[in-house]
């Protein structure tokens, strides 16, 4: 007998007979991005796979807390730690970071250059929020392309990233709409006219 057949025997009846057709439909597609999408969870390396503009946000997750005390530190130990948590990847559950939208100062709006609090879309689509707080748009970050639960609201983590984000703020320069966004990205399955 091939020293293959027998544990090919053998997933065929573990598997109920499916080995086979999944292992033939794998190669016949292998690495095409169109193909259907497996049902085994993968780490989303698409910014927008996280959700779309009008998914919702419960508030309740992203609003700053009644008698709100945010994590109290030199400015210069925040900035520095929020510096390395802007690109570690351990803080989401689809191994993306700030980073991941924001290199470059990607994916900001406008009026990323306005002081906080002021109108931001993502907010405004996804929970609601007229205007936001900068801490409040770490945590919606979090939430949705990041799909990590929100940080502790006294969390060092959360002030450093606000210290950082508020550092590369005062370097911001509007692109006058023509903003580097990672979801506008074409996408190579889709039918062309």
């Amino acid at each position: 007998m091939n020293p293959t057949a027998k544990p090919l025997a053998l997933a065929i009846a573990l598997a109920g007979g499916l080995a086979l057709p999944m292992a033939a439909a794998h190669a016949a597609n292998p690495r095409n991005p169109c193909a259907p999408k497996s049902r085994t969870p993968v780490a989303a390396k698409n910014p927008c796979a996280a959700g779309k503009p009008n998914d919702a946000i419960d508030p309740k997750l992203v609003t700053r807390p009644k008698n709100y005390r945010p994590y109290a530190g030199t400015a210069g130990e925040l900035k520095k730690e929020g510096q390395r948590l802007w690109s570690d990847s351990s803080l989401s559950t689809n191994g993306m970071s700030c980073n991941t939208c924001h290199q470059s100062n990607g994916a900001f709006q406008d009026t990323f250059a306005q002081p906080y609090p002021h109108a931001v879309q993502m907010a405004k689509d996804r929970v609601g929020m007229k205007t936001t707080h900068l801490d409040e748009m770490v945590q919606i970050c979090m939430v949705a392309p990041m799909a990590a639960r929100p940080l502790a609201w006294s969390s060092r983590e959360l002030a450093a990233l606000g210290a950082y984000a508020t550092e590369i703020q005062k370097n911001f320069t509007p692109a006058k709409g023509k903003t580097h966004n990672p979801c506008a990205a074409k996408n190579p399955c889709a039918v062309k006219k």
